[in-house]
């Protein structure tokens, strides 16, 4: 009887060590490459996707062009959450994403800021006076919300002129960052980045005069047999998730 006893005592122990053990195990990390747009979201929805499932999404931010050229040469990103649709296709196309894992995530939206009240008024005509020494927009060859704004710029046709003016960001966050510092008076931004910002101007660009900054994010091969890695990309989908990016001003495709 006294054996017996301790057997089960013995198995009870067992059992929990076992399932205390199990819980780090079962808990994985990923890499995450997020165009600079998301960086506050992507905060948000790696806290939440930590508390649901243990998993840790470690972050990246920068401009999508040059996380594309990084991947090709090798970086150990999982997940690639750009700023565009094309180079998620592109990362398809030629073998650095897994097929069938691509999908649109957010429509992002062009903002004209200024830290000046009263600058920037509700048709984005300031552009065509002289108030203004500076405008920042993010390195289009990259970024595809700087893109969106020299076509927002051309179809007002102010590029040209403007031109002389433009001082280009590396990424969205040196652009905001150019506006939000004054050492450029007025700057294309994304709505995400200055929605929660009190006072300055803003003009909210409407999506007829650019190219639709469709945001797509893709599972890469690097991170094909990682759990966390598909479990960041299931999470993004979810209503938590999604209630996140439209706080931040982002559209969602139903």
């Amino acid at each position: 009887m006294i054996t017996r006893r301790f057997q089960i005592v013995g198995l009870a122990l067992f059992g929990a060590a076992l399932a205390l053990g199990a819980a780090p195990a079962l808990a994985a990390d990923t890499q995450v490459a997020v165009a600079a747009n998301f960086t506050e979201p992507a905060k948000e929805i790696a806290a939440a996707f930590k508390a649901k499932t243990g998993h840790t999404a470690t972050l990246s931010f920068g401009s999508s062009g040059q996380f594309y050229t990084q991947m090709a040469h090798g970086a150990p990103y999982e997940v690639f959450l750009s700023a565009d649709a094309d180079r998620p296709k592109k990362a398809e196309e030629e073998g650095l994403a897994v097929p069938g894992t691509r999908y649109t995530y957010a429509f992002g939206r062009l903002v004209l800021y200024s830290k000046t009240p009263g600058l920037v008024d509700d048709k984005g005509a300031v552009l065509k006076t002289d108030k203004f020494a500076k405008l920042s927009i993010a390195d289009p060859a990259a970024a595809p919300y700087g893109l969106a704004a020299v076509q927002t710029m051309q179809k007002l046709k102010v590029y040209d002129a403007l031109t002389p003016r433009i001082v280009k960001g590396s990424s969205i966050t040196q652009a905001y960052q150019y506006a939000a510092t004054g050492n450029a008076e007025l700057g294309f931004v994304a709505l995400s980045q200055v929605i929660a910002e009190p006072g300055g101007s803003r003009w909210l660009v409407p999506t007829a005069d650019h190219a639709p900054i469709e945001q797509q994010a893709v599972l890469l091969k690097t991170g094909e047999k990682n759990p966390a890695a598909r479990a960041f990309l299931t999470f993004l989908k979810s209503p938590a998730a999604v209630a996140i990016i439209k706080r931040y001003g982002y559209q969602v495709r139903r």
